[in-house]
């Protein structure tokens, strides 16, 4: 087993840093596994350069950190794969080009998100990741106290007041949609394992509750340019065999489209996350949607 130490290169100064000298491969002592995990809790999100894995290396690797969820709670997975969300962008999914954190629209949001470069295209394609604890240390003490109370309501059900889709991306959504979630969320959210607070929000959210739509607009809107400030953010440049982990429950990301008819393709494996729980104590509720079968959890009959 590999148990050596490796070294660690931050990327920002408050979001992101590489990891060298680890091949994701191989078989990894637990003591190994637990020093990544430490530097995700840190860091946010951490990446790992030209790493010659399959799907079933990155499955194993994903593994050691949690439970996997299933690929997707509406999207099929990967054949022969089902815990594999293969991300063909502009030929079988759309462009992930808005701010998120991944499927907060069930109860049990992943915990991380293990994402491996399998085709990238010369220029562009890049992928930012914001650090949502900053973003709360950020906001001053009357948006901080306002944004404890708030609880936001997230759903993968599309809002047709955004701009229009192409045909193609309308029928990516009819999939997305086939199965409408609902969840509460708190928007300020504690960490499980570091006790920090951050903001808990991104595309998903829809509207804060007991709020009318447009002051749940306006709300989440002044939140949202808290994490997206240039200062809380890390940006990416991929290369083929590179695998990106990050913190689900700290975190937003964009992959930027801006490379046109190239291929780019990725491959997403998640890991299984807990309820959400605010700054008093309260957890998360699903409102709409079982989740698990996505979540794989165990359903008493």
């Amino acid at each position: 087993m590999s148990s050596f130490h490796f070294d660690i290169q931050p990327i920002a100064g408050r979001i992101g840093a590489e990891i060298t000298g680890v091949d994701l491969g191989a078989e990894l002592s637990d003591n190994l596994i637990q020093q990544i995990r430490q530097t995700l809790i840190q860091y946010k999100v951490i990446f790992f350069r030209h790493q010659a894995i399959d799907a079933n290396q990155q499955i194993d690797f994903a593994q050691r950190f949690g439970n996997l969820t299933a690929a997707h709670p509406t999207v099929p997975s990967l054949p022969e794969h089902p815990e594999v969300f293969d991300l063909d962008y502009g030929r079988t999914v759309a462009p992930a080009n808005r701010w998120h954190t991944d499927v907060t629209f069930v109860d049990r949001p992943p915990l991380g998100s293990i994402l491996r470069a399998v085709d990238i295209p010369p220029v562009g394609g890049d992928t930012l990741w914001a650090n949502s604890v900053t973003a709360y240390q950020d906001l001053p003490p009357h948006l901080r106290s306002l944004a404890d109370s708030l609880w936001a309501v997230h759903t993968n059900a599309y809002d047709y007041a955004t701009p229009q889709y192409s045909e193609k991306q309308k029928a990516y959504r009819a999939i997305f949609e086939s199965t409408i979630y609902e969840t509460l969320h708190p928007v300020v959210r504690v960490h499980p394992e570091s006790g920090d607070r951050g903001l808990f929000i991104g595309g998903f959210v829809r509207r804060i509750q007991n709020l009318s739509q447009t002051e749940s607009n306006d709300l989440i809107r002044l939140l949202q340019s808290y994490i997206t400030r240039p200062e809380n953010t890390v940006r990416w440049r991929w290369q083929v065999g590179d695998v990106a982990f990050w913190d689900n429950r700290a975190t937003q990301h964009y992959a930027i489209d801006d490379y046109g008819n190239q291929p780019r393709r990725v491959q997403r494996v998640t890991i299984g996350g807990d309820l959400p729980v605010s700054i008093e104590g309260k957890h998360s509720q699903a409102i709409k949607g079982d989740s698990a079968a996505y979540t794989r959890q165990v359903v008493a009959v």
